[in-house]
């Protein structure tokens, strides 16, 4: 299941592993003001994503995306990834991220082996971690999660969503 904390938290529970430490480095230099990880994120405009190979597999999304309003069960979508895990650090701002098994979950649209997605139908019974700027969160194939959900008035969040191959 998920895990969520400071990076310092969430690096220590996890394993050791190249890949895990590339995106945990990666997410350092976002956090650090001043590095070029950093700049590139603060030039986003809003709704805007950009790639970055980190090696290995590792790739990460740098993103600047509005929340949106929490009423709506079906805005942001749920979603799950089978190929890679989602390693999710917010570096402005504030979001809430809901959660839960797969398995609670109806998929709506699979848009596998294209994109590593799977998108489900709105669902009412979650867990609901509210994630500050620093804090990062984890998401595994078998954790449904819906991100970018407003934690107050919609805003604008600056994060970025590591990936990290499943497979070795």
């Amino acid at each position: 299941m998920a895990l969520f904390g400071s990076l310092s938290t969430v690096r220590a529970q996890l394993a050791p592993s190249d890949k895990f430490a590339t995106a945990f480095a990666y997410v350092e230099a976002c956090l650090r003001a001043g590095s070029s990880e950093r700049a590139l994120l603060d030039g986003l405009a809003a709704e805007q994503t950009q790639r970055v190979d980190l090696g290995g597999g590792v790739f990460a999304l740098a993103q600047a995306s509005m929340t949106l309003p929490a009423g709506v069960p079906t805005v942001p979508k749920w979603e799950s990834h089978t190929t890679y895990t989602d390693v999710q650090a917010v570096i402005v701002g504030e979001e809430i991220m809901e959660l839960t098994d797969v398995g609670n979950l109806k998929v709506a649209e699979d848009l596998r082996p294209a994109k590593d997605v799977l998108f489900y139908e709105g669902f009412a019974r979650h867990t609901t971690l509210r994630v500050a700027a620093g804090e990062v969160a984890v998401f595994f194939p078998v954790d449904g999660h819906r991100p970018l959900v407003a934690a107050g008035a919609p805003m604008l969040v600056r994060k970025v969503v590591v990936k990290v191959p499943v497979a070795a």
